[in-house]
């Protein structure tokens, strides 16, 4: 069996991206190009590397066995540095989805510190809310609501965040402030569109208070708190968020207080990256960091000095 390193080095970008057009632009090869390495290494090796899925590509045995290998190649060429300075292994682009809120608060910040520190580390961040995928081509770390339910990967419990029902000043001011759960009732209700909700940690509202009627919906966490500020009804929002803004008001914080953990998800390759196991640990430093912010006992938020 004779396997060009070349060839090896090209799926595993293929592993990282789920593409090959991905893996092209980051080796500076093009598409065909990648094609052909794969075909060349599947010949040498006698068997599929990847697979179809509807992600992307998905490797196969053969084809995660071939990436270890190939990590073991990237790692001795990433050791011929400058004479007399070691290489950082925290470089090139680790890839991930969260929740809006979290990957402006706590994940931003995260990488921001860690970048300093480590230049060649580029970190893209997808926000939404979902559950974790069974297939994650290309994709390093999922950040979800509630605990997973998940094949072939990590997990692992980040910490928990509390939600509260918010309303702005004026709009107590004008429509008066409910003194019971039930008086919510008589307002509208800001949050997720709940045909599109795809969490069911996240339906507190509707099992709390089913009566409130929807007054604004979004799929979009910040859209929640800003339509919340302008008074389009009262909000239940995440308290790190909403305790942020002097001009919001916490009510009935005894009657409503969800508590909602947050997971992350990898594959079980991505933790011997030495660039994804730092912005794992750099995740993790955060959330422990500001964990009263998080839970709502507390102002102070992690980009605060």
């Amino acid at each position: 069996m004779n396997v060009n390193p070349d060839d090896l080095l090209v799926l595993l970008a293929v592993s990282r991206t789920a593409r090959f057009t991905a893996a092209a632009q980051a080796l500076g090869l093009n598409h065909t190009t990648v094609s052909r390495r794969i075909a060349s290494l599947e010949k040498a090796l006698g068997g599929r590397v990847l697979a179809r899925a509807p992600g992307g590509w998905e490797l196969t045995v053969l084809g995660a066995q071939a990436v270890q290998a190939a990590e073991q190649v990237e790692a001795v060429v990433g050791a011929l540095g400058p004479a007399g300075r070691a290489p950082d292994p925290i470089t090139g682009v680790v890839r991930m989805t969260a929740t809006d809120g979290f990957s402006a608060y706590i994940a931003a910040p995260a990488v921001a510190r860690l970048r300093r520190d480590h230049p060649g580390l580029s970190v893209e961040v997808v926000t939404m809310t979902r559950r974790a995928l069974q297939q994650r081509s290309g994709l390093d770390i999922e950040v979800v609501v509630g605990e997973p339910q998940v094949h072939r990967a990590e997990a692992m419990r980040l910490g928990e965040y509390m939600l509260g029902m918010y309303a702005s000043r004026a709009y107590l001011a004008e429509h008066g402030t409910p003194a019971t759960v039930a008086e919510l009732n008589d307002h509208p209700l800001v949050y997720f569109v709940d045909s599109m909700l795809q969490v069911d940690d996240l339906d507190a509202p509707r099992r709390l208070v089913p009566a409130m009627r929807d007054g604004l919906t979004s799929t979009n966490v910040f859209v929640h708190v800003e339509a919340t500020r302008a008074g389009a009804g009262i909000g239940f929002l995440p308290c790190f968020m909403g305790d942020l803004h002097p001009d919001l008001v916490r009510l009935l914080p005894a009657e409503i207080a969800e508590l909602l953990p947050y997971w992350m998800v990898l594959r079980p390759d991505s933790l011997r990256r030495p660039a994804v196991a730092a912005v794992v640990q750099a995740l993790r430093e955060q959330m422990a960091e500001h964990r009263e912010w998080l839970l709502g006992r507390g102002k102070t938020s992690p980009a605060a000095p």
